[in-house]
């Protein structure tokens, strides 16, 4: 197999026969913006009216991974963003999980991309740079929204995540690449697998393959530090939403869950059933339905 032919929207189909999403494929454009200088942040647009909400996916994930739920949102119009270093969007100077960095990227493109304020939706590594966002800039945020993570979350409940994401730097093939994703995703479909490595990786010239956030490298440079995030939670004033994932692979225990509710009483919990770390991918109809309710306001 090769990326020579890919196109990035030519599989809106497959996810819709996949999850049996019946409606028409929304005007769905990949855009730019400059957030410090030369460098640029990339994401999805859904849909030609005014974003009601942002996406932004979790480490080593890039803004396709919402592509069911964005299906399913239609005709909400909505960005999905690509985190630095990720997917389409230029490399900061820091690591790839720079919080602090990254929350001031996507402010700064929020700032470009939408009337605010507007609800904000992050996952595991967007779900920590949306909190900062909502903290530091809460006159971008109207509802904070975060999937499957809080600030307790530490090394040793992710380690099934980053021991993948931290495995090897290239594949010689396309079928190495996708028998180490199927271990790592065994309640997956293998043609989802197949459609998310293709938007999540690239064949270099020699034939091998190497995912897009591990292509440029890897900084040395110390990311800058972010705080306290149980305080900078606590301190937050917009609804606040925490959907915890409740298979296994989540990485949100019950006292992250206690911890979250001191800290934000008012804050809602939702637990999701039969699904891992990444509910857009496991329950996308599910998370849908969720953001509907919780970020847009649906009834």
């Amino acid at each position: 197999m090769s990326d020579s032919s890919y196109d990035e929207f030519s599989y809106f189909h497959e996810n819709m026969d996949e999850w049996n999403i019946e409606s028409t494929v929304p005007i769905v454009r990949r855009f730019f913006v400059a957030v410090d200088g030369l460098r640029q942040l990339s994401g999805l647009r859904w849909g030609d009216g005014e974003p009601e909400l942002t996406l932004l996916h979790g480490g080593a994930q890039n803004a396709h991974t919402y592509d069911t739920v964005a299906l399913a949102l239609s005709p909400h119009s909505l960005l999905a963003l690509d985190l630095p270093g990720h997917g389409h969007s230029d490399p900061s100077i820091y690591p790839a999980s720079a919080i602090a960095s990254h929350a001031l990227d996507v402010a700064r493109a929020l700032e470009q991309l939408i009337t605010p304020p507007r609800p904000l939706v992050g996952m595991s590594l967007g779900g920590l740079t949306a909190l900062l966002v909502a903290h530091d800039r809460p006159d971008l945020v109207s509802a904070l929204v975060l999937i499957d993570i809080t600030p307790g979350v530490n090394a040793d409940k992710a380690r099934h995540i980053t021991d993948f994401v931290n495995g090897p730097t290239s594949f010689d093939d396309f079928d190495a690449l996708l028998e180490r994703t199927k271990q790592h995703n065994p309640t997956r479909s293998e043609s989802s697998l197949r459609r998310g490595i293709m938007h999540n990786a690239l064949q270099r010239a020699d034939g091998s393959w190497v995912w897009r956030h591990q292509q440029h490298g890897k900084s040395e440079l110390q990311a800058p530090a972010v705080g306290d995030l149980w305080e900078k939670l606590s301190e937050l004033s917009m609804p606040v939403t925490l959907i915890r994932a409740m298979g296994p692979g989540s990485v949100v225990d019950d006292d992250d869950e206690a911890e979250f509710l001191r800290r934000q009483p008012s804050a809602t919990i939702v637990h999701v059933a039969d699904s891992g770390h990444s509910v857009q991918g496991d329950q996308p109809l599910v998370l849908a339905a969720l953001l509907e309710h919780h970020a847009l306001g649906v009834i």
